[in-house]
């Protein structure tokens, strides 16, 4: 296993560190069984790989051995959201057999967090997850680590998202406040459900965090549109899990 570098582990403003650091405790909840984990929204540009990305980051920072796999076989974003800008085998080389597991899983800069890069798109990966080298490539890194973080395309799009849902333990459903119908959220849920995946939480991304109390306060001028804008794009930032009480957009 070869070690390197990402250089977009960006300290994150206060409020989504502390939403994601919510959702990471979540998880811990749902009890040893839950190992295999996907990060899946409806349609593109959800922050779907985003939030992905900070859960295992998060886990891998407090101790817990992580890994993070890049499955989105189509389109891959978290190569350059990463900032990993070095050669490398990734998923689809070993999916279709022409790497080992330990060619293409890399060690990063945080102790306990490994991850697996989609370093090739695939225009059809439908053969490729529907192997058996998959299924034994998702297992194999469930009994190295206490958590798979699986980033997943889209499920309104294509169908990936269903074959690779039928291997996890559970997904999180990424909302982009604003941007889907209701009905769009519902129809993926339902979808998840007849693959076998049950919904472990759904995050809310990209909603207007309100305003008073105290860390709106003392927190939300400095770490807000300067920051966050900057960043990530977007003015108003808010990520929970389902088991949170909602929050009312303004």
């Amino acid at each position: 296993m070869k070690t390197i570098n990402l250089d977009n582990l960006l300290e994150l403003p206060y409020s989504v560190e502390e939403a994601v650091n919510r959702l990471r405790i979540n998880i811990g909840f749902l009890g040893s069984e839950v190992r295999k984990i996907m990060v899946i929204s409806s349609i593109p540009n959800e922050g779907k790989s985003f939030v992905a990305a900070q859960i295992w980051r998060q886990m891998a920072n407090v101790g817990t051995p992580s890994v993070l796999l890049d499955m989105d076989l189509r389109k891959s974003v978290l190569k350059g959201t990463l900032g990993f800008k070095g050669e490398s085998k990734g998923t689809s080389d070993y999916l279709a057999g022409s790497a080992t597991l330990d060619d293409v899983l890399c060690h990063t800069q945080l102790e306990n967090g490994d991850i697996i890069l989609n370093t090739s798109n695939v225009m059809n990966p439908s053969f490729l997850l529907d192997s058996k080298r998959f299924q034994g490539m998702v297992d194999e890194l469930a009994s190295r680590y206490r958590y798979v973080f699986i980033d997943t395309p889209p499920l309104d799009f294509v169908s990936d998202g269903e074959r690779i849902g039928s291997l996890c333990d559970g997904a999180i459903l990424v909302v982009r406040s604003g941007m889907i119908p209701a009905k769009m959220v519902r129809d993926t849920a339902a979808r998840l459900e007849r693959c076998g995946c049950r919904i472990l939480g759904v995050v809310l991304n990209r909603a207007s965090a309100g305003t008073g109390g105290y860390y709106s306060k003392h927190y939300g001028k400095y770490y807000g549109k300067k920051y966050y804008g900057k960043y990530y794009g977007s003015k108003y930032y808010y990520y929970g899990s389902s088991s949170k009480k909602k929050k009312k957009e303004k």
